[in-house]
């Protein structure tokens, strides 16, 4: 099946597992599963609800939520119908969410729950552009999510063949999504990617990644971050399934709940987990803590080029069985790959996880690149500690006089909404994004070999 729209996924997902779970979330405790077949489903009621709305192609949808099944089958259900989904933070303030209902020209807002509805509430109610706020979660007084479904439903034969003429219709260069970015200084900025700077991102990388069909992947980072929302989208792609946590608060007992294979962190999470196991180690007494801190020091010091020592090799051994294996036991026992980006993680960090069997993958990149431009990825002559990784194979970078990088590809973002002027500030007349950060080519044929 030919992926050229995020949408597709889900229908791949249909075809390939109609009957086995392909997302779950954790409520209550208890897990709440969903199969190919239901996120077709929801999907498609969905889109049928919206076009019973009235929704047009480029009309835009904000969602404040947590990750949750339920924000995948409006992603999909918005994008096949061309509707534009603009996700947003919860932890922004009155005046960002005033600001961000207005520019974006939102008509609709999806709030997670109570809680979500009453950080939005204020600004919703003030907006010119805003006709309702929906929840997923039933809210007393609140419009629920349900009745769009329902509505869909019930209008299914009147919308069905306008649902499968605007799904053809749309392209791989028709806008996706609005993601809000703050900076330094001023209003946040509507980044506007299209499906094709999503969808190169995912197909690019997820040959990078070890994620296969049977695998599970654990959620916690926000969906409305394009790092979180890209891999969600190639965990997806490639078969496996995604298993939302309850809460951030929850990870660890669900990471033995769920035994994934892989996640994605920023570097502050990995660095509370090391922290952690190092507490852990330090609880210890006699030869089983000096047992501990001796392979604590060794994984500071490992190597992944081949260049270690025999008698290295020799401790590690020993140490993978009685130290290293318990540190993968504490994350399930079954993880093949985390990823990490955000922030810059430290080299100490990276060097110790990976000596401990748990693959760390850095990479780089930011909001108006989809967002990855370089990772350090799993295999021989792929990864350098200390480094964000190769440039992804379609992308090109270049290092200007003053140390910043640029970049072209085809995950670059389409411009800021309304906002031309600060679009050609950003791409230069040659289609050269400027990220403003500074960095470095190198080159180390030991560990990159010809890339």
């Amino acid at each position: 099946m030919t992926i050229k729209r995020t949408f597709d996924i889900a229908d791949k997902m249909k075809a390939n597992s109609p009957k086995a779970t392909v997302l779950s979330v954790k409520r209550n405790g208890k897990w709440d599963n969903f199969t190919g077949e239901d996120f077709v489903e929801y999907r498609d009621n969905f889109s049928l609800g919206l076009l019973a709305l009235g929704f047009k192609k480029g009309d835009k949808i904000l969602t404040i939520s947590n990750n949750r099944p339920e924000w995948n089958f409006v992603d999909m259900g918005m994008s096949q119908i061309g509707a534009v989904h603009v996700p947003v933070y919860p932890n922004m303030g009155v005046i960002e969410y005033d600001y961000i209902l207005e520019h974006s020209d939102a008509k609709i807002v999806i709030a997670s729950g109570g809680a979500y509805y009453e950080k939005i509430k204020a600004s919703a109610e003030k907006s010119k552009n805003v006709d309702k706020v929906y929840t997923f979660d039933k809210v007393e007084g609140v419009d629920n999510w349900n009745e769009i479904l329902e509505l869909g439903k019930k209008e299914k034969d009147k919308y069905s063949a306008e649902l499968k003429e605007l799904k053809d219709s749309i392209t791989e260069k028709d806008l996706l999504t609005i993601i809000y970015t703050s900076g330094t200084t001023g209003r946040s900025k509507g980044v506007m990617l299209s499906q094709e700077n999503l969808i190169s991102n995912v197909k690019t990388t997820s040959k990078l990644m070890p994620v296969y069909p049977s695998d599970r992947y654990l959620s916690f980072l926000p969906l409305c971050h394009v790092l979180e929302r890209m891999v969600n989208y190639l965990v997806l792609y490639n078969g496996a399934a995604v298993y939302y946590a309850e809460s951030i608060e929850t990870i660890g007992a669900d990471l033995l709940d769920v035994k994934p294979h892989g996640f994605t962190s920023v570097p502050r999470v990995l660095e509370k987990l090391y922290d952690k196991i190092i507490v852990k180690g330090k609880e210890l007494t006699g030869i089983k803590k000096g047992l501990f801190f001796w392979a604590v020091d060794l994984a500071l010091r490992y190597q992944n080029d081949g260049s270690s020592s025999i008698f290295y090799n020799m401790q590690y051994k020993i140490a993978d069985k009685l130290i290293f294996s318990k540190w993968r036991d504490a994350l399930g026992g079954n993880i093949k790959v985390i990823i990490s980006g955000g922030a810059a993680l430290q080299e100490r960090l990276s060097r110790s996880f990976n000596a401990a069997g748990i693959p760390v993958m850095e990479g780089y990149g930011m909001t108006e690149t989809s967002p990855v431009i370089t990772v350090n990825y799993v295999g021989e002559g792929n990864m350098k500690f200390g480094s964000v990784g190769p440039i992804i194979k379609n992308v090109e970078v270049k290092i200007e006089e003053d140390g910043e990088i640029c970049m072209k590809g085809p995950n670059q973002m389409i411009g800021y909404y309304k906002d031309e002027e600060k679009t050609k500030e950003t791409v230069d007349s040659e289609g050269w994004l400027h990220t403003g950060d500074i960095g470095e080519l190198i080159f180390d044929e030991n560990v990159y070999g010809n890339s």
